[in-house]
């Protein structure tokens, strides 16, 4: 469940649409009303999809598997940055290169070949290079940087995408779906809900918008990376629990056997009676 209230998304300008012109048929269902020629977006339905993708996002957090966040546009780049670099999940916020989810292994490869470059640097290579040899690799370094920086922890694809507007990453969007990769993303008025699995009706446009929903995403992957944290530290102390159970020495109960009575013994004891009532 998302902490997010009707009060604060209607602050931040969630409700905000674009122009009735602009707008997509697919997202009638999300759409309050129209006033003065601009769609405002119903904000009990965005509250309701928040909660499921917040939900959802827990579950992979607590699964140990990361998601990507993608946002080149202007307004969202660096909130993206700030907020996802905080819970240690890739991102890309420069331009999105091409194959970088359908040809993950060329990606790996460009992602390996800035590391070899920080290895020339510290194993003694770098001062065995001429000038120019060193201006190459450190514009080429400065390249690979801008667009794989923040995709280096990621060493295999990533288990969710989430998009800040799909019609500026529809590249992202479209290799996600190729790959069956979980979709989640912030849909305005002007984009098709239908094309994402877990669709956020919101304003992807305003920068408060864009931070309210992404605090709400990301502190559910906090609390699912806490969850796994703290499910990891039960399991440890739990066989160390059974260790010294099994440690435990149980001591036998002595049983004492019944004592067989013979028929002289049986014999001896009814005279012996006999004689008291004489």
């Amino acid at each position: 469940m998302s902490k997010v209230n009707f009060e604060n998304l209607l602050e931040a300008g969630v409700h905000f649409g674009h122009l009735k012109r602009k707008w997509n048929p697919a997202m009638a269902p999300y759409i309050f009303e129209e006033k003065k020629g601009i769609h405002i977006i119903d904000l009990n339905k965005t509250i309701a999809h928040l909660d499921q993708a917040c939900a959802a996002m827990k579950q992979i957090a607590k699964s140990g598997k990361k998601v990507l966040f993608v946002a080149t546009k202007k307004q969202a780049k660096d909130i993206v940055a700030q907020r996802v670099a905080e819970i240690n999940m890739p991102f890309v916020t420069e331009r999105w290169s091409g194959g970088m989810l359908t040809n993950f292994q060329t990606t790996r490869k460009s992602i390996r070949k800035m590391s070899a470059i920080d290895k020339m640097k510290t194993d003694g290579t770098w001062e065995t290079l001429n000038k120019r040899e060193r201006l190459f690799k450190t514009r080429q370094r400065e390249k690979l940087e801008k667009n794989f920086g923040s995709i280096v922890d990621m060493t295999r694809q990533p288990a969710a995408i989430f998009i800040v507007d799909i019609l500026k990453e529809h590249i992202s969007l479209n290799e996600a779906k190729r790959l069956n990769i979980p979709t989640f993303a912030m849909v305005d008025t002007n984009s098709n809900p239908k094309l994402v699995d877990f669709p956020i009706p919101a304003n992807d446009d305003a920068t408060k918008s864009i931070t309210i929903i992404l605090d709400a995403i990301c502190g559910a992957i906090k609390e699912g990376l806490e969850d796994r944290k703290n499910t990891k530290v039960v399991d440890k102390d739990a066989p160390a629990s059974t260790e010294a159970a099994s440690e435990e020495v149980v001591t036998p109960v002595e049983v004492v056997a019944p004592v067989a009575i013979t028929e002289e013994a049986a014999t001896e004891e009814v005279e012996a009676t006999e004689d008291k009532q004489d």
